[in-house]
């Protein structure tokens, strides 16, 4: 067979994704508090951009009501305010940029539109003199002061109270060792190995550690340091250490057994629990570690006073962005070489295309939103019993948008209620079919109900996983004795034996 060399021409279809179109789908996904971050970035790196004020938003703050199903797809209020003042000033600039701002428009596709950029209704563009954000406003919490770390703590307490260089650095391999809890994560016996000292000396270190404030730090596991704890306070006499080290008994609540190990009686072991429950179990969670950020809504969810249920985006959790449409006129009117004429129309650009982006990424929030409120509306009205089965596919078909679009729609966003602040995923539950053949439940409302079955036993008549499963059944739900046994745990809820273990202890 002989080979040869040949051109040919061929038709495919593919999918190509420009950068900005990418960026989008990636911002759509990000939370509030990471779109904040990456507005911020714009801000510096873009000279035509401005902070905005709360003036500059929508007159509405995009809201919407969604009883009825068509109300789903109006848009938002003020996005759709923002949409007509974003055409108006395309326009404009267009007439000074040629046919440049079309590359930075596609068109508007489901999915286009629903991969916008990250930032938030209440940006739009601005087209009057002066500056935009308050260049004099400060960041209190850039004066902050840092807030002391746990192994900061330790190594402050080593340096005065170990002299000896070797010692010294044997302690500081074990600090480096300690997690966020306080525990030392680790054998001593390879850390001997590793420095190449004797296991005495190891020890001998972390017997130096285990003094240090907080009491119970550099413990190895909760039985020590629980007991560091106690002999700290004196109080780690015989039946107090026979009682540490037979927690798990505690834990069971088998009372019988620690009364007869311990060899004290009713009163004195109520003490001794309650010696032991006033402990640390971390102690090392008193300092400083990752900063717990609050979850801030971004919808908002209120009843009306006819009974429908309004759906607005947060205007807190929106960053505003302006245009200084003076400024470029005037940088472009000075602009001589084309290096820096390309420069300023690259930033137009982009300035541009992020103000589209942000008003189609506040519309698609706003719309799956509403679409889940419509969707749920039992569960607004009257609880997480009438929680209803829902996918991703259910709320996609309904808005004429892709499953992945709403999956990065609903990922790191909350919803304020009436009920409480939810993410967005919880209305999504799989569906567990019905006894009699009706409408399907949801599996978080049938985990519900098994913890209203808990909390109403008595311990005369604890319910058995069997037990709870012959209710389910009575009430209507189909469900396996394996499945409840899967919902209890991940509910922390204890066996039938420890909860009549539990329960008496109480009566007693």
């Amino acid at each position: 067979m002989a080979l040869s060399q040949r051109l040919e021409f061929r038709q495919t279809q593919a999918l190509v994704m420009t950068p900005q179109l990418m960026q989008a789908i990636k911002l759509l996904q990000l939370s509030s508090l990471d779109l904040v971050a990456y507005v911020e970035t714009e801000l510096e790196r873009n000279p035509l951009l401005e902070r905005g004020s709360d003036d500059d938003a929508g007159p509405a703050d995009a809201e919407h009501e969604t009883s009825p199903p068509e109300h789903a797809d109006d848009g938002a209020g003020a996005a759709d305010w923002i949409g007509e003042k974003f055409e108006t000033s395309r326009s404009s600039m267009e007439q000074g940029l040629g046919t440049e701002l079309e590359n930075v428009f596609p068109d508007d596709g489901a999915e286009k539109r629903a991969a916008p950029e990250p930032m938030t209704p209440g940006y739009s563009e601005w087209s009057g003199s002066g500056g935009g954000a308050d260049d004099g406003d400060y960041n209190l919490e850039s004066f902050v002061a840092a807030e002391t770390t746990l192994a900061a703590h330790l190594s402050e307490q080593m340096a005065l109270t170990i002299a000896d260089p070797a010692r010294r650095m044997i302690a500081q391999y074990l600090i480096d060792m300690v997690d966020e809890a306080g525990y030392l994560a680790g054998d001593l016996a390879s850390v001997a190995e590793k420095l190449g000292a004797p296991i005495g000396q190891v020890e001998a270190v972390l017997a130096v550690l285990q003094t240090f404030d907080p009491p119970g730090v550099c413990a190895r596991n909760l039985t020590e340091c629980i007991a560091i704890q106690l002999k700290e306070r004196d109080r780690f006499d015989p039946a107090m250490c026979a009682l540490v080290e037979h927690l798990d008994l505690l834990a069971k609540r088998d009372l019988a057994s620690l009364r007869r190990i311990c060899g004290v009686g009713d009163e004195d072991l109520v003490d001794m629990i309650a010696e032991i429950r006033s402990l640390n179990p971390k102690p090392g969670l008193a300092f400083g570690s990752v900063t717990v950020q609050p979850v801030v809504p971004d919808v908002l969810v209120r009843a009306a006073p006819n009974g429908i249920w309004q759906v607005e985006l947060n205007s807190d959790t929106l960053p505003k962005v302006l245009i200084n449409q003076r400024y470029y006129a005037q940088v472009a009117k000075g602009t001589r070489k084309d290096k820096d004429r390309s420069y300023i129309a690259d930033c137009l650009q982009t300035a541009t295309w992020l103000v589209r982006a942000l008003d189609q990424r506040a519309k698609t929030i706003l719309k799956v939103s509403s679409e889940i409120v419509r969707q749920q509306d039992g569960f607004f009205a009257k609880g997480v019993q009438h929680l209803r089965p829902l996918n991703l596919k259910t709320v996609a078909d309904a808005i004429g948008m892709h499953e992945s679009t709403v999956s990065r729609v609903t990922a790191n966003k909350y919803m304020a209620t009436p009920r409480g602040i939810f993410e967005l995923k919880y209305f999504f539950t799989s569906a567990i079919s019905a006894a009699d053949g009706g409408e399907a439940h949801s599996a978080e409302a049938v985990r519900h109900r098994i913890r209203q079955l808990v909390d109403g036993e008595t311990p005369a008549d604890i319910l058995s996983d069997d037990a709870i499963v012959e209710k389910l059944h009575d009430a209507g739900v189909d469900i396996a004795r394996r499945t409840v046994a899967k919902y209890r745990e991940a509910m922390r809820i204890p066996s039938s034996v420890q909860r009549r273990r539990e329960k008496l202890a109480v009566l007693a």
